[in-house]
């Protein structure tokens, strides 16, 4: 029996999810719980249960599905074999005293199932690492609500904290920066590109409170206290603090807004939108990109075939020379040690 003097504390790492196989079966399945989020597609549930389930899932299901066939390897998903790796190495750098565990939003393994696990072990303080950089209701906010709904489940009650961002941790700056300067440094490339996840605007909107976004180009000039849960300002400082680590001029490098999904004119995404800036690059006598995709801690769909696959596409048909995507952090020993600075934080 546990004692007070030998209790473990636990830590939940929760990424988004990823299909359970390649398969057109599990991929549909992944995408009816995904988008049947309400921080995800913020419709009434009828009109979203009618748009995802008769729409988006049926003529969408195979087309992603190819699409994660090219990004599956001999591992798996790499999303879920870099965050396996990932709650290894960190149980690795905390030790006995510590319990980590890896949860997924969305399919496999489940929160629910998780925390079961860290209930079953009688621990009674938990730490929950949402892996997310920047703070989104569509991310951040879904996955800690998605926790705090199934400890009531459960009628698990322990003592449990959060962290809702960590963009600007040295050590996150770090990695990322490193990755990209051994690029940078070799003085092949013109420009750095750091494309983000896109949202819809409405959400920006509704997470930023006291009318302090006005969605312009000096709105997220400075990250601060009045702007720390914008996701765009998120995005924007966490591209300020790489570009300085790697010692970029402003005029070197460009923030745009990749995967947007406008249903309507009137419901429009983050901009500059990736692939238009993309396209207009070599007219402007821009030929070699260094991409990186910093929403992103494990290479994933968004990141291998989005940003490294189809982006270069976009980008030789249009002129350009060079295309480099950025390895994202996956399971650099200083993201380990960042996730262990953040766990007994």
């Amino acid at each position: 029996m546990l004692t007070f003097a030998n209790m473990k504390k636990g830590v939940l790492i929760v990424n988004l999810g990823t299909p359970d196989s390649p398969s057109v079966k599990d991929v549909r399945n992944y995408l009816r719980e995904f988008l049947m989020d309400g921080y995800v597609i913020d419709l009434p549930f009828l009109s979203r249960w009618l748009l995802v389930n008769l729409i988006i899932a049926p003529f969408r299901g195979p087309k992603s599905a190819a699409v994660y066939q090219k990004l599956w390897t001999e591992n798996g998903s790499p999303l879920m074999h870099y965050g396996k790796r990932v709650e290894t190495l960190l149980q690795a750098k905390l030790g006995n005293d510590y319990k980590v565990l890896l949860a997924m939003r969305y399919q496999n393994p489940s929160i629910r199932s998780v925390l079961k696990q860290f209930q079953a072990e009688g621990i009674t303080d938990l730490k929950v690492i949402p892996l997310y950089p920047q703070y989104a209701s569509s991310t951040t906010k879904s996955s800690i609500e998605k926790v705090k709904e199934e400890l009531k489940r459960i009628k698990y009650n322990p003592q449990t904290t959060f962290v809702e961002t960590f963009l600007s941790h040295p050590k996150f700056v770090e990695v990322y920066a490193e990755n990209g300067f051994k690029h940078w440094n070799t003085g092949k490339y013109d420009k750095v590109m750091f494309s983000y996840h896109g949202v819809p605007e409405r959400h920006i909107l509704k997470d930023c409170t006291n009318g302090h976004c006005k969605l312009d180009e000096n709105c997220c000039s400075v990250y601060s206290d009045k702007n720390s849960l914008c996701y765009r300002a998120g995005c924007y400082e966490t591209s300020r603090l790489i570009a300085r680590a790697m010692g970029l001029k402003e005029d070197q490098y460009d923030v745009v807004f990749q995967s947007r999904l406008e249903t309507r004119a009137r419901d429009p995404w983050l901009k500059p939108y990736a692939d238009l800036v993309i396209a207009d690059y070599p007219k402007q006598g821009v030929k070699n990109v260094l991409a990186f995709s910093p929403s992103f801690v494990a290479d994933c769909l968004e990141t291998t075939i989005e940003v490294g696959e189809e982006f270069m596409e976009i980008f030789h048909e249009n002129g350009g020379e060079n295309w480099q995507l950025v390895e994202s952090l996956n399971e650099h020993p200083k993201w380990i040690e960042t996730l262990e600075a953040l766990a007994k934080s």
